[in-house]
């Protein structure tokens, strides 16, 4: 991870410093380390190793992939023999899961991708399992080698600039020219080779970046206010359809992870993180949208965030009076920690290190019409002036980076951790005022990198990050157990590193890409758009068919 908790320090604030003092005191320790016990059978999990018991979660998961599996291999024959029939019958809403149960003919031809697609994505599951809780495959330790690690990075740029190098040539949204400040392409090309050393850094434990991963996370977060903002100011889709869309990309996968694989949620922090800072731009914006179109309004909602925000984490006792209720969702300590923390630490870490640059980058997004407006005037100035305006932004972004850089940067990782809160805007801004600097670096990406289709069948990088993080930690990093690190590697090729490294990068790329699909895929079929009756009766039935099988896996593996 990008921080191993044994190492780990909270962020200056209220709430951390106490726990700090309580640390030092074995007595509170042993009483944290019942604490969690306690969150953690409260939330009805069993603490198993990687030979231990079946949970529930894991058999209900099990009885109901088996069916919907048995069903596609069904559908696919009927679809071999070609001996359906088409259905005449107008179907009601309840009609769907009733002909999945009662193995209606041509219900199942219908739904074979579907069926299908369902398949597939609890066969990943299961590979999952097997490279992660079993001892099909082996392990091996982590090492860093800076050269090496630099060479496969820069070696992936070259090949991306040489294959996948592209020049768009978009309007903007906000006029008919084409000044493409910040545009899509460019910033799922910016996710996309901060994802490649995310999980690099991963992979090969290169603690020395640990400062540049911080940044890299707080610009997901920062685009995560900026991208959600934009969408809903301009698009002003607040339906339920579009929620619940919405918790289902960040949540489906990791929701099953959790349950195969017998985690905490927190584990996946990225995960959590994105769902909070999400939801409070869904609030922000949602709550009296009308009135989104005055400025002022939209000022006092960013200021009602910062407020929140403040409150939460910096005035003492407060972040443990709004967050201990949810200790069952967010709990989490690390098994083989040297240092055990409070079961909240995580939480309060995590989310605490990037709680504001979410608001920058909803700021940002507000007044992204206005910065491409000065864009376009100032491409229409005189070449000489234009010059020398640019020349001059570009030099004080340098200058700012360089002492960033300095005096940031380089502090040993706990003292930079209390900066980063307050600091992470800096470097972002740097680099969003020098890409975007000339009409030339706006418009030109690396495709391999963002969202463009790539050889026709390959959607990269930018736009399967969050498959990428989740994937990672199972099918290419290795823990063994429940809600341990992943601080080994995945073994397929034993005593040859280089092509185990080469051929769990292609398994773990492509298993990463066919789950983004399959998640998109299921979304369609599961959460429409428009009819709003049809998800209302999918939810429901969701709930009680989830109720229904973890009562029956309560049954068959024993409830203690």
């Amino acid at each position: 991870m990008a921080c191993s908790l044994s190492s780990r320090r909270s962020i200056t604030n209220g709430p951390s410093l106490s726990s700090a003092a309580k640390l030092r005191k074995v007595s509170a320790s042993r009483a944290r380390k019942a604490e969690f016990s306690r969150v953690v059978e409260g939330s009805g999990r069993t603490q198993m190793g990687v030979a231990g018991w079946v949970t529930p979660g894991q058999m209900a998961v099990l009885i109901g992939f088996i069916p919907i599996l048995l069903s596609w291999l069904y559908a696919e024959v009927l679809e071999f023999w070609n001996n359906s029939r088409i259905l005449r019958t107008q179907c009601t809403c309840l009609m769907p899961l009733l002909r999945f149960f009662m193995i209606d003919k041509d219900f199942l031809i219908e739904n074979r991708s579907i069926l299908r697609a369902a398949s597939e994505f609890g066969a990943f599951l299961a590979y999952f399992y097997l490279c992660d809780r079993t001892d099909l495959f082996g392990e091996s330790i982590k090492s860093y080698n800076r050269d090496l690690f630099l060479f496969l990075y820069f070696l992936l740029i070259l090949v991306a600039a040489m294959t996948s190098f592209k020049i768009h040539h978009d309007t903007s949204p906000f006029s008919s020219k084409s000044v493409l400040y910040l545009n899509r392409h460019q910033t799922e090309e910016w996710k996309g080779w901060m994802q490649v050393l995310f999980v690099m850094y991963h992979y090969f434990n290169s603690k020395e970046y640990y400062n540049a991963i911080r940044v890299f996370i707080a610009a997901y977060v920062w685009m995560t206010g900026f991208g959600n903002f934009s969408y809903y100011y301009i698009r002003k889709d607040f339906s339920f359809a579009r929620f619940c869309q919405m918790m289902w990309r960040l949540n489906f996968l990791v929701t099953f992870c959790c349950i195969v694989l017998d985690n905490h949620y927190m584990l996946y922090y990225i995960c959590p993180m994105h769902t909070f800072f999400t939801l409070m731009v869904y609030c922000s914006l949602g709550i009296l949208n009308k009135y989104n179109g005055i400025g002022l309004v939209i000022a006092i909602k960013i200021a009602i965030c910062f407020l929140v925000i403040v409150i939460m984490w910096e005035i003492p006792r407060v972040y443990d009076f709004v967050w201990s209720p949810f200790a069952f969702l967010l709990a989490y300590n690390d098994p083989d920690a040297t240092r055990q923390y409070p079961p909240m630490h995580e939480w309060n870490f995590r989310a605490g290190l990037d709680r504001y640059i979410w608001i920058l980058g909803m700021i940002y997004a507000y007044f992204h019409p206005t910065v491409e407006g000065w864009l376009e005037k100032l491409e229409q100035t005189e070449v000489k002036l234009r010059m020398l305006i640019k020349t001059c932004i570009s030099a004080i972004c340098l200058a700012v980076g360089y002492l960033w850089y300095e005096h940031i940067y380089k502090l040993e990782k706990y003292t930079y951790n209390r900066y980063h809160p307050y600091t992470s805007w800096i470097p972002i801004t740097v680099y969003i005022c020098l890409r975007n600097i000339t009409p030339e670096f706006r418009s030109y990406t690396l495709a391999l990198f963002g969202l463009t289709e790539y050889l026709a069948t390959i959607r990269w990088l930018g736009k399967v990050t969050l498959e990428f993080y989740i994937t990672q930690f199972h099918i290419w990093l290795r823990s063994g157990k429940p809600d341990a690190q992943p601080r080994k590697l995945l073994s397929i090729i034993p005593n040859y590193p280089m092509l185990n490294f080469l051929l769990n990068t292609i398994i773990f790329v492509t298993v990463a890409r066919r789950i983004f699909d399959l998640t998109n895929k299921l979304k369609l079929a599961i959460i429409p758009n428009t009819d709003n009756k049809q998800l209302l009766f999918n939810l429901i039935s969701g709930v009680l068919i989830s109720v229904t099988l973890y009562a029956l896996s309560l049954v068959i593996v024993g409830y203690k």
